[in-house]
């Protein structure tokens, strides 16, 4: 059983934050390289509007991967969390950056790369580089969580709350 924790914070002061609730996915992780296609065709099976942000869902009506590649291909690392996935990006002419996976062996494995080719144009693979993900604090998405627990409804998704949400003291 893997655990991705999704920390809430408050801020109590112009540089004191505190952790006052904890969003938990536990799950299992799929075996790399023997379930990749059955979890990408999940993944892609499960997204949704409400995933995509809110400036590319224009986009998304007439291209259904357009705008899901964080969330979908950090859904993808955490379910290969052992297998040692890169996350990669790269700035590209479509909407601003591209993210994708590869393997130790330099291997690509994309989500969405269908947003590219279903538009005649290809994803910027040329141009990428192993970046962090992206978030305060190095968090992973609420919404990553959210569409891990559609493709692995086995998952558990729950709260933890250390505290009541105190208000803004300063």
């Amino acid at each position: 059983m893997s655990i991705m924790e999704h920390k809430k914070y408050v801020k109590l002061g112009p540089s004191n934050y505190e952790v006052w609730k904890s969003v938990i996915l536990e799950y299992d992780q799929y075996s790399y390289p023997d379930d990749l296609d059955m979890v990408v065709k999940s993944i892609q099976d499960n997204l949704e509007l409400k995933f995509c942000p809110t400036k590319f869902r224009a986009g998304n009506s007439n291209n259904k991967m357009f705008g899901h590649c964080y969330h979908s291909n950090q859904a993808l690392y955490y379910f290969f969390k052992d297998a040692n996935l890169k996350a990669m990006s790269a700035p590209c002419d479509v909407a601003g950056a591209h993210w994708w996976s590869e393997d130790i062996n330099g291997n690509i494995i994309d989500v969405t790369k269908d947003q590219y080719y279903s538009v005649g144009t290809e994803p910027p693979y040329d141009k990428g580089k192993e970046t962090q993900w992206y978030g305060w604090r190095g968090r992973a998405h609420r919404k990553t969580q959210d569409l891990m627990k559609l493709v692995q409804p086995s998952a558990k998704l729950y709260s933890e709350v250390y505290r009541e949400k105190p208000k803004k003291e300063y």
